[in-house]
């Protein structure tokens, strides 16, 4: 195994826990080693900090996997996977959820969610890509799957220098149904958003049950209608939503027929901020009084984060402004870059220009199989909060 030494004063961040060291972290980048070999790290005196993926090409130049002067096992990959989903099982995580979160479940660059007999894998590191055949044997091993989706869509694989070629195991069919909060759903393995669904907000659909009852509910950014039709579900008296995109329009409309709840939900393409601006001049067909905000990641890199911010705040003052007193507003925000802190002073800042008085009934986070590993910020990138306008 080949080492390589960070600079003089730079292992403060790996000691508290952090799992990433920059390239310009290193004394030098040894650009002889193979993308996605496994190295040991020294600190700039010699002492061994542990082991990870290394990359010469990526800004990201080693991902951690072990500490200390231990060296991953061979069979680490089985015995991660194995762990990760024996962990989200004491939390009822079984059939439905991501199984393995990479970093926090020291497998930087593996995502894995699980939809009944079928799996979706996304490699997202030169290192993993290097032990796709042992992920693969140990997912068929320890879930026993129908079949296997391997994305190989996102844009992290191209800043590892990996191409974009999907790849499926066994018979994979378009779409599978799933059941969540006594709801279901169906979901798409090739086209759809991210994985085809997003568990991360589980927690936060489950915890908004009881605040829907008679409310007029308007489902923004709705993707495939999974909180309008709980809303729908849990004694909402309208729920109406939009998404830009006309795929996301189509499943969400087929999960409001899949749950029976025509006469309450419908869904149709059009734009969230035109529909915030003509519920802000009373041009809708009904006032909402509760609305659900739950727009992509805008934060493609710490760059972009003074206009992405600039934006969330413009989406929340116009629907604080539009809902009338005591009309809930569940907001979040979905980006690693857009901290607790962040997230906070862009709800204050919302109802600050909306001249609205606001109480937070809530501010919430991911849901437990995405777990956030203290000392790496990174994997906390989801918030929630239940505002009341008053």
């Amino acid at each position: 195994m080949k080492e390589i030494k960070l600079r003089a004063k730079e292992e403060h961040r790996i000691l508290k826990g952090h799992c990433w060291i920059f390239s310009n972290e290193l004394e030098q980048i040894d650009k002889t080693i193979e993308p996605g070999s496994i190295v040991r790290v020294l600190d700039s005196r010699g002492a061994v900090l542990g082991a990870g993926f290394f990359n010469p090409h990526s800004l990201i130049a080693v991902r951690l996997i072990t500490r200390g002067e231990e060296a991953p096992p061979k069979d680490f990959i089985f015995e991660n996977i194995d762990a990760a989903v024996s962990w989200r099982k004491q939390y009822g995580i079984r059939k439905y959820g991501r199984m393995c979160y990479g970093e926090a479940d020291a497998l930087p660059g593996l995502v894995i969610d699980r939809y009944g007999d079928y799996l979706v894998i996304e490699i997202l590191t030169a290192g993993m890509e290097k032990l796709k055949e042992e992920i693969l044997a140990a997912a068929q091993k320890i879930f026993k799957p129908q079949g296997i989706v391997f994305k190989n869509d996102s844009a992290f694989r191209a800043l590892e220098g990996l191409g974009n070629a999907p790849h499926t195991v066994g018979q994979i069919p378009r779409e599978v149904e799933i059941e969540e909060n006594k709801a279901k759903y169906l979901v798409p393995l090739y086209g759809g958003q991210k994985t085809g669904f997003y568990f991360d907000q589980r927690d936060n659909r489950a915890f908004l049950k009881p605040y829907f009852k008679d409310r007029i509910v308007m489902d923004l950014y709705s993707y495939s209608g999974s909180f309008g039709i709980n809303a729908a579900l849990n004694g909402a008296a309208a729920v109406w939503g939009c998404d830009s995109s006309a795929g996301a329009v189509e499943y969400a409309q087929k999960n409001v027929e899949l749950n029976d709840v025509q006469e309450i939900c419908q869904y149709r393409r059009d734009d969230a901020e035109r529909l915030l601006s003509a519920n802000m001049r009373g041009e809708l067909p009904q006032k909402p009084d509760m609305i659900l905000l739950d727009p992509p990641a805008f934060v493609k890199n710490r760059k972009a984060l003074p206009q992405a911010v600039n934006l969330y705040v413009k989406l929340n003052k116009m629907a604080l402004e539009g809902l009338e007193k005591g009309g809930l507003l569940a907001t979040s925000t979905c980006s690693h870059h857009i901290t607790r802190e962040i997230f906070t002073d862009i709800i204050k800042t919302a109802a600050a220009k909306a001249g609205r008085r606001v109480a937070l009934i809530e501010l919430r986070g991911q849901a437990k199989d995405h777990p956030i590993l203290l000392g790496m910020p990174e994997t906390e990138y989801l918030h929630f909060a239940l505002l009341e306008a008053r």
